[in-house]
């Protein structure tokens, strides 16, 4: 069971964090798939940026060994961020295959990989009465 857990962690883990850094990168380069998808979003360009900064730092979060506080913060942010872009698609009227399904499936690869992170990367909480 546990190595089942470990798969299934790493696996979750690889397909939202390469998720995560490609389009952190094609939103600093600017790249036109991204400017299409953000299109009907009317954001500005720094925000963008901004976006895409936040996405790299919590990617080494997630990565790197301890800072297991730091770890739920950046799981949490990244929940937020694709929850988020996936209603601001639909709010827009942006029912396009690519604006829906990307977020939607980044958001399922997020909880699994939260869900199933080994307890190295958890924070103990002892309750004590």
């Amino acid at each position: 069971m546990e190595k089942r857990n470990k798969i299934i962690y790493w696996v979750a883990t690889a397909l939202f964090t390469v998720g995560m850094l490609s389009s952190a990168i094609q939103q600093l380069m600017h790249t036109d798939a991204i400017a299409e998808i953000m299109k009907p979003l009317n954001y500005p360009d720094y925000f963008i940026s901004i976006l895409a900064t936040w996405k790299i730092l919590g990617v080494i979060a997630v990565l790197i060994p301890r800072f297991k506080l730091v770890k739920e913060w950046a799981y949490a942010g990244f929940f937020f961020l694709m929850t988020g872009a996936l209603i601001s698609h639909l709010a827009s009227g942006d029912y396009a295959i690519k604006a829906i399904l990307g977020p939607l499936f980044q958001t399922i690869f997020i909880i699994v990989s939260w869900y199933f992170r080994p307890a190295d990367r958890k924070i103990n909480i002892t309750i004590t009465e």
